[in-house]
């Protein structure tokens, strides 16, 4: 497999999914391994490092990239595996940002309530034990989480000769903000525009369901994924296949027309796929269906709908890229670069 190495220097940062030229051209099968920063550019970095003083909206989000994909067009889809997702520093940043989070007044949630105050945490990773450290800025209380590390941010251009915010998820990924995005998984997007345009960053060490202030546990990513294409077959939303499930996403506001989404695609994607007729397919992911939140913060909310595949009919989905590439990713894990 033809391996790409590539660590962006500041100026190199992609602040748009779209309207950017790429910072390379990769063949379909190739491996990068890539630095993506954190969501802050790296600049919150102790309590007194408040997000107003430190970070200049709208320069937040930094994704690497756009890699152009030969031979992607539109009508196409993407594949994307995630080989490995490492911190790339011990440390990790979260904060309150006023008018920002699920839990406070925002710009479109009018009250007169004042805003929250910024509060910095600095989340202590011990990337051997696998854990993200947190302690309180108000007491004593100390408590070791599990590293989940996961992308916040995946995605290619958007269709229309638009450029989106890498704060704005919709129908071309973007800021989802899901956990499930993490190593071992395979992520489709719906090629819009030739080449495809891929961008990642957004690293969180963990997140919960909802992201719920608004801020993960931020942090910079040393990341390996393998791209590939699936010639000829759309996907209409970005899509996560794991081993044991399939997952869709919608992003949307209202929260509920996000969940519509993500529910319907995949009724829609057992139904093609897996043989079954639509209304089967609909009794069958009703009754199946685990729906977390991925995050209720963004310009766009994110909703999720998985399925287990032991409930469905043995057969590939996705033209079985998901398991082909695991196996490549094992390859390059084990033998030589």
């Amino acid at each position: 497999m033809p391996v790409l190495r590539y660590r962006p220097t500041e100026a190199d940062y992609a602040w748009t999914f779209g309207g950017v030229p790429p910072v390379a051209h990769v063949e379909p099968g190739t491996v990068l391994e890539v630095f993506t920063e954190d969501c802050f550019g790296g600049r919150v970095r102790t309590v007194d490092d408040l997000v107003s003083r430190v970070v200049e909206f709208p320069f937040v989000n930094p994704q690497t990239g756009p890699f152009y994909i030969e031979g992607a067009e539109p009508g196409d889809t993407l594949a994307v595996h995630f080989v490995s997702i490492e911190p790339a520093r011990d440390w990790a940043a979260s904060t309150t940002v006023p008018l920002f989070g699920a839990l406070t007044s925002t710009h479109a949630t009018a009250t007169l309530q004042d805003p929250l105050p910024e509060v910095v945490w600095i989340w202590q990773l011990d990337r051997v034990g696998r854990t993200c450290r947190f302690e309180s800025r108000f007491g004593d209380h100390v408590v070791d989480l599990p590293m989940d590390p996961m992308h916040g941010t995946v995605g290619v251009a958007p269709a229309n000769l638009e450029a989106r915010s890498s704060l704005v998820p919709d129908a071309h990924g973007g800021n989802m903000d899901t956990p499930e995005m993490r190593a071992g998984v395979t992520c489709y997007l719906g090629v819009n525009v030739p080449g495809a345009l891929f961008s990642l960053g957004d690293g969180h060490a963990r997140q919960g369901e909802g992201e719920v202030c608004g801020v993960a546990v931020e942090c910079a990513m040393d990341t390996v994924v393998i791209v590939d294409l699936i010639k000829g077959q759309a996907c209409p939303w970005p899509r996560i296949e794991t081993d044991m499930r399939l997952i869709s996403t919608g992003s949307a506001r209202p929260l509920e027309d996000a969940f519509r989404i993500a529910q319907l695609d995949l009724v829609q994607w057992v139904a093609a796929d897996y043989g079954l007729a639509t209304l089967d397919a609909y009794q069958l992911v009703s009754q199946g269906v685990e729906s977390p939140l991925a995050n209720v913060v963004d310009p766009n909310y994110t909703a999720v709908a998985k399925l287990r595949k032991e409930y469905l009919p043995r057969r590939v989905t996705m033209s079985g890229i998901h398991g082909r590439l695991r196996q490549q990713a094992a390859t390059h894990l084990v033998g030589p670069v």
